[in-house]
């Protein structure tokens, strides 16, 4: 009887809503018919429910053709179950809003990152808005590339600039262009329960602060699926950090075959038209002069993808980062990637950054290595460069099994420095370790770690090169027939404990020396 009655009073306070809190886009003019471009029609509906002090602007079952929508604070846009909002193709210039004016700091960042009015859904300095429901946005008619070739054309689904309290949930994103959602300088961020099929990135996270990101599924086979960014983007450099990554699956199958169920991998590495290779990743950077800090990342499956990168190459700080409960299959290039280098992309005078206090614990890799070209890339990389190491890192309860295939010559070549490069693991081509290199790196604990390889390999399980303070413990990995298990180069304060073939010892200094 309670309940009956509890029920009772939400159904007679519903019905007490007036009916202007529902603009339906259809009641503006807008045809679902798959033909009509209704950009006019429902921008309308926007306009009225902002006029109105904000309000749900409404997409019933139907396909909307649409070129730039504003959004307004205090909107909602909500897709019906059946409704597919679709970015239609520029005609003869006519089409989506031009991008703005270049600014003396756009050349701090890729083109795609200083622009957001050329999107389908667009807003500037907004507040409490939404994009939720169970349909779809279909970036039919987007572009890709980096700058546009054509007056009109759009790159992006979602373009957010300076906003706060933004909700985005339960929707679906068919090929979104260069950007499925880009958001820069964007607080109290949520996207929850969004399943993303992307022709580039997924989700561009630039300059945010207060950011969850929660049960969502990515497919980016060319590109970054989920990217955390600090660019100079806003005229001056911001942090991203409090940011939650949760229960999160990142995969690079081929375009659109999430979205149907069919997850094909036809779409070949190195094939023409790669970026690089198949990437479909979690990465930090590269733009990165406001730096990163209190970053969590949990409970998260990456499958066909380059697993982690973690990247500061332009002055910002990497600090506080927590990787923990993450499973990897079929992995290109390298579980994870930490990088410190000082391509410095910025205003003059800032100082190289630094990059400390991360840990990764409980990963499980299955199936890693190199693409056809790189075939001995696959170890975990870690690297700074000299003056600027990489602090504190904890590496703890990992298991992780190799393609392997390496060759002993691999070790005696020369690991570059590519100190001021896009940093990124194709551009070294091989690793002298199948497991993991670590190149200036002070503070290091790595315990509980279980290292396989499928076919064999004649490199050690580690290279040390100018490593400090570095304690290995309970460590299993697999050893060649007369690799060794460990290269140290000009490293000090080392100890093993428990390591397979090793014994117990701490090392106070070497210069080079095989365990």
């Amino acid at each position: 009887m309670k309940k009956n009655t509890v029920l009772l009073f939400l159904l007679i306070t519903l019905s007490a809503f007036p009916q202007k809190l529902i603009y339906n886009v259809v009641d503006f003019g807008a045809k679902g018919d798959g033909k009509t471009n209704n950009t006019k029609a429902i921008n309308s509906a926007i306009e009225a429910a902002a006029k109105d002090g904000g309000g749900t602007v409404y997409f019933p079952a139907g396909d909307f053709l649409s070129y730039t929508m504003h959004l307004k604070s205090k909107i909602t846009l909500y897709l019906d179950q059946g409704a597919v909002l679709i970015g239609d193709k520029e005609i003869d210039g006519v089409g989506y809003d031009l991008p703005e004016e270049e600014k003396w700091y756009s050349k701090f960042q890729d083109f795609g990152h200083s622009y957001w009015k050329n999107s389908l859904i667009y807003g500037d300095s907004l507040h409490d808005i939404a994009i939720i429901g169970n349909g779809m946005i279909w970036g039919k008619g987007l572009q890709t590339y980096d700058k546009p070739k054509l007056k009109g054309s759009g790159n992006k689904v979602i373009g957010l600039k300076n906003c706060y309290n933004v909700t985005i949930r339960d929707i679906s994103i068919l090929h979104g262009g260069h950007f499925c959602i880009l958001a820069t300088g964007v607080d109290n961020l949520t996207i929850d329960n969004v399943l993303v099929d992307a022709d580039r990135d997924g989700f561009d996270i630039d300059c945010c602060k207060n950011v969850i990101i929660s049960n969502c599924v990515i497919n980016s086979p060319t590109d970054d699926g989920l990217c955390l960014k600090s660019s100079y983007a806003l005229g001056y450099a911001r942090v991203t950090e409090n940011v939650t990554i949760t229960n999160c699956q990142v995969y690079g199958y081929d375009h659109g075959s999430l979205m149907d169920g069919t997850f094909k991998t036809e779409f070949k590495d190195e094939a023409p038209g790669v970026n690089h290779c198949i990437t479909g990743r979690l990465k930090l950077g590269t733009e990165s002069n406001g730096g990163f800090k209190n970053i969590t990342v949990s409970k998260c499956v990456f499958e066909r993808s380059r697993g982690i990168a973690i990247e500061t190459a332009d002055g910002g700080s990497i600090e506080d980062l927590l990787f923990n409960n993450i499973t990897m299959r079929d992995i290109t290039d390298t579980p994870f990637f930490i990088r410190l280098n000082a391509r410095m992309r910025g205003p003059e005078g800032v100082p190289v950054g630094v990059c400390r206090r991360i840990t990764i614990s409980n990963l499980n890799v299955y199936d890693v290595g190199g693409r056809p070209k790189s075939p001995e890339l696959g170890a975990g990389m870690v690297m700074g460069i000299p003056g600027h190491y990489i602090e504190d890192l904890i590496l703890d309860n990992i298991r992780i099994y190799f393609r392997g295939g390496g060759t002993k010559e691999a070790t005696e070549k020369e690991v570059p420095q590519n100190i001021d490069m896009y940093p990124d693991p194709y551009r070294w081509h091989s690793m002298p370790a199948y497991g993991i290199y670590f190149r200036y790196v002070k503070g290091l604990k790595v315990s509980n770690v279980v290292l396989r390889y499928m076919n064999e390999d004649e490199r050690p399980a580690f290279v040390l090169d100018d490593v400090h303070d570095a304690s290995f413990y309970h460590v299993d990995a697999q050893q060649g027939k007369d690799a060794p298990q460990f290269i140290l180069k000009d490293v000090s304060n080392i100890s093993f404990h428990e390591v397979n073939e090793v014994d117990n010892v701490k090392l106070k200094k070497v210069k080079k020396k095989e365990l």
